[in-house]
């Protein structure tokens, strides 16, 4: 059973309304990533490292 399917089955509503629940809750996570996940993780990433310069 994959992760999609049983979100499909949980949310209420006719096809839809689920699909704009689905559309709503994926913007709700990327706006949690955005905002409080990925500041918090980025002066652990590499990317502001240069290896080519003076």
């Amino acid at each position: 059973m994959s992760f999609y399917g049983l979100l499909w089955r949980l949310l209420p509503g006719p096809r839809a309304l689920k699909v704009v629940e689905a559309l709503l809750l994926a913007l709700v996570v990327v706006a949690v990533l955005f905002t409080w996940v990925f500041p918090q993780i980025a002066p652990y990433m590499p990317f502001n490292e240069t290896t080519v310069g003076p």
